[in-house]
């Protein structure tokens, strides 16, 4: 298996990497709109991403209650650092602000939320490991894949272990994003140094939704990300 092949196979990685490069090319908007892709594959740090050019207005029209809306479903899960980030964005809001969140979330998490985008992802890897199965095609040298973590390090995929099986179940798959992300405190998801920030944590604020697991994927450049450079 080649390092594309892999990607191919993990669009949550294939798409939040392709926006980290488009960013780092000053190339915002674009990012986000990779951003979102990640994000329809159950990508935490995408959605992250995604609520903080909605604050900043990078890539895209800053809308603050969108935002809160986004950072409350990257804090899904009960990432530290994303529930950190949805508290101080909620702590900025108005009344009207607030209450304009709450709503918006129920469209972000009717789309991009767990239970519907988790089956999306699964049927990718599913599918995807049934092509490899009996066929380890390719070789992979040397090669590896950074993918960035919250300290602002590349956390390294060697292509001596894509045929892991934490990266093709998916549960071992997202109990391995959990491993990496459950605890780490942060105060923004960028490219670059981060820094710690309190972190309260009370549930989401978004009720419940009807997920819509066959939502349009959002459309961007088909592309892939530069492999072998660390973040």
């Amino acid at each position: 298996m080649t390092t594309a092949g892999f990607l191919s196979s993990h669009p949550d990685l294939r798409y939040r990497l392709l926006g980290l490069e488009r960013m780092r090319d000053g190339k915002a908007k674009e990012a986000f709109e990779f951003f979102k892709r990640a994000a329809y594959y159950a990508d935490k740090p995408a959605q992250g991403m995604v609520a903080e050019m909605l604050w900043n207005g990078q890539g895209t029209e800053a809308d603050p209650a969108l935002a809160y809306a986004w950072m409350d479903l990257a804090a899904e899960r009960g990432y530290k650092g994303f529930a950190g980030l949805r508290e101080r964005y909620w702590s900025k809001l108005d009344e009207q602000q607030r209450a304009r969140a709450v709503e918006e979330g129920r469209t972000v998490y009717a789309t991009y939320g767990d239970e519907a985008a988790k089956p999306r992802l699964a049927t990718v890897l599913r599918r995807e490991r049934m092509r490899m199965t009996g066929s380890r095609l390719g070789t992979v040298g040397n090669l590896k894949i950074y993918v960035p973590g919250p300290d602002g390090e590349g956390i390294a995929i060697d292509g001596s272990k894509f045929y892991d099986e934490r990266y093709w179940n998916p549960d071992k798959y997202l109990q391995w994003h959990d491993d990496i992300w459950m605890e780490p405190r942060i105060a923004k998801v960028d490219v670059g140094e981060l820094t710690q920030v309190e972190q309260p944590k009370p549930e989401s604020r978004i009720p419940e939704v009807s997920p819509i697991i066959d939502a349009e994927e959002p459309k961007t450049e088909d592309a892939m990300p530069r492999v072998g450079d660390k973040p």
